[in-house]
């Protein structure tokens, strides 16, 4: 039995001898560092333009041109059409209290504004899926056939900061709030100006409108 085992050790040697003579040695592991292979991001994943960029693609291969906004876009960006084809006596209500709300030093920013059917198609469809139905989405995002924001009639308005300042002084430039459940949401009301904006409905269910 001693005999079996000293070959064997014996074999082991020559082996790593061998080895070792051929110049051959066995592939390095793989590097923890090497660098990630390069492709598209996570599913869905898509950057956002900086303002006065080429439209990026979103869903549904929509873009700026859509009428998505990018981050930071304020209300006398001349190159996103969610701004600049919203109705012109709403952009020029809203970039007035936006000059006189910047002297209090609060800042209006455009969260979103005149958009596409097509891109209000999409909101409504993934608002459907967070939801859970049709009816629960169309308290938050109203139809193609019935939104404001197609027809350049609204604006969304941040941060907090801003939609305090327009709850507070909104109606005199006309800039209504209109739903209860979007403190964000403004549309221009000039039978406000000197007086007080109408009472709001609790969100676009509400609407007669929105029933059209």
């Amino acid at each position: 039995m001693r005999g079996v085992l000293l070959l064997a050790v014996l074999a082991v040697g020559v082996a790593i001898a061998v080895n070792g003579l051929s110049g051959s040695p066995d592939p390095a592991p793989p590097s923890s560092t090497s660098p990630p292979p390069s492709g598209p991001g996570p599913a869905g994943e898509v950057p956002r333009a900086a303002p006065g960029a080429p439209a990026t693609p979103g869903g549904d291969g929509l873009g700026v041109a859509d009428g998505a906004v990018p981050d930071h876009t304020g209300v006398f960006d001349e190159s996103v059409p969610g701004v600049t084809r919203l109705d012109p006596v709403l952009l020029g209500a809203l970039r007035a209290a936006a000059t006189d709300a910047a002297a209090d030093g609060v800042t209006f920013v455009v969260d979103s504004g005149w958009r596409s059917p097509a891109y209000q198609r999409h909101l409504l469809d993934e608002a459907i899926a967070e939801h859970g139905s049709e009816a629960e989405a169309l308290r938050w995002v109203a139809s193609p056939r019935t939104s404001a924001h197609v027809s350049g009639d609204a604006v969304d308005i941040g941060p907090s900061r801003a939609d305090e300042w327009l709850s507070l002084h909104g109606a005199g430039y006309g800039l209504c709030q209109v739903y209860g459940n979007e403190p964000w949401h403004y549309e221009l009301r000039p039978e406000a100006v000197g007086g007080s904006c109408p009472a709001m409905y609790p969100d676009p269910t509400h609407d007669p409108r929105m029933r059209g």
